[in-house]
């Protein structure tokens, strides 16, 4: 790995290692796209944030800094696509970078803004000139889910007429965000339909020149009877590739890891997966959340938690139950004595939406043969992959770039 590649690896490992306070603006509720497998089940193009919204909301955050020790903060906006409201986003951020200043905040010059887009407006101007403008404090991740064909079967322009994938109106913009974010990654979700798809999209993706590859199936309860072996059997096409082909010099897969699949020491490794109640999400009414999943156009079954808001602040006792959130207070006993536990992920949201009462305790555990099957997976491809850095003598080699690079952010 190069050192400009592994000089950007570690620039993201900081922000993203848990040190940062993530703070996010629901900007709009609003995205051209009706993807199939979207968690936004309330997307609508009434409710958007007003600069007042979004003023009291800064205002309160940097009003009380001592409630937010954290010594770097992430500002995430989303949708919806959130650059569909660029110009408000623009003022956000200029007001955020005036207030930091002015006020001597301990976040002054230890901020990010970040942004996971579709990339279909990502070249127009307005766009093109916020980027200009704060280049040196943003990071943009653009959706693309690999070949025209897994892409088209699920990302899919809005409207009543006849389907119309979206896939040329990303990819056209792949390069120019490339020259502007060499190491950026790409986020792919793997639904039932498009299983089929994975080895070649994760393969296509590598050849517009995406280097890093954040993949996952979604959480929700999609899965169907051989969906499993399916998947299984994709992922070991996949790593045949990747080793033949000497991707893994300097490509990544987040399928493939050597700390999933092992058992979990329960004193330890107790943590809660994500970071719900530890961020804090915005939303177009000024209401606080503890994670966007708990908004209300993120829900299906459940009413949204609301933590506070914009005029009051945040109502410490309503946070509460999600600063107690750990794996053994949410995890049926299985998973917790589960030999394959580690790296098997939840949402918090999923958990509440499907939970059979309004609890945040119980775990939605419907990924759970598909993670079994990544398990499988990821040890064929590390196992076949040792084996030829020994017949090569490279494994040194390999053990060694290894160490140089911080982990890899879950």
């Amino acid at each position: 790995m190069n050192e400009e590649k592994l000089k950007i690896k570690e620039d993201a490992q900081q922000w993203e290692g848990g040190v940062a306070k993530n703070i996010t603006f629901i900007v709009t509720k609003d995205c051209q796209l009706a993807c199939k497998y979207c968690y936004l089940v309330g997307k609508n193009e009434e409710e958007r944030m007003s600069w007042e919204v979004a003023k009291q909301a800064i205002d309160y955050i940097f009003d009380h800094e001592n409630d937010f020790p954290e010594r770097s903060v992430v500002f995430d906006f989303i949708g919806g696509e959130p650059f569909l409201e660029i110009d408000l986003i623009e003022r956000i951020c200029d007001y955020i970078k005036t207030e930091l200043f002015r006020r001597q905040h301990h976040w002054f010059d230890s901020y990010r803004f970040s942004f996971s887009t579709n990339g279909i407006n990502y070249d127009t101007q307005k766009v093109q000139r916020f980027i200009e403008k704060n280049a040196s404090h943003l990071s943009i991740g653009i959706t693309i889910d690999g070949t025209q064909r897994k892409h088209d079967l699920n990302r899919i322009w809005k409207g009543d007429g006849p389907e119309r994938g979206s896939y040329n109106d990303v990819v056209r913009n792949i390069p120019l965000w490339l020259s502007q974010f060499p190491g950026g990654g790409t986020k792919v979700t793997i639904s039932s339909a498009d299983i089929p798809y994975i080895r070649e999209s994760v393969l296509h993706l590598y050849s517009l020149g995406i280097h890093e590859v954040n993949i996952n199936v979604v959480f929700e309860d999609v899965w169907q009877e051989g969906d499993d072996r399916r998947f299984e059997e994709q992922l070991m096409l996949l790593a045949d590739d990747i080793i033949d082909g000497d991707y893994y010099k300097d490509y990544s897969c987040s399928f493939f890891s050597e700390r999933i699949g092992k058992p979990l020491d329960p004193v330890k490794e107790n943590n809660n997966w994500c970071g719900a109640g530890r961020m804090l999400s915005i939303d177009a009414a000024g209401n606080f959340y503890p994670c966007t999943r708990f908004a209300a156009y993120s829900l299906r079954e459940k009413r949204p938690i609301i933590i506070g808001n914009v005029r009051d602040g945040i109502n410490k006792n309503r946070l509460r139950p999600f600063l107690t959130l750990d794996r053994t207070t949410q995890s049926p006993q299985e998973c917790v004595d589960c030999e394959v536990a580690s790296g098997c992920a939840w949402c918090q949201g999923e958990n509440y939406d499907a939970a059979e009462t309004p609890t945040v305790y119980q775990r939605s555990t419907a990924i759970c043969l598909m993670h079994k099957a990544r398990v499988r997976a990821n040890n064929y491809y590390w196992n076949r992959l040792f084996r030829k850095l020994e017949k090569d003598g490279s494994r040194e080699e390999f053990e060694q770039n290894k160490r140089n690079v911080k982990p890899e952010i879950c």
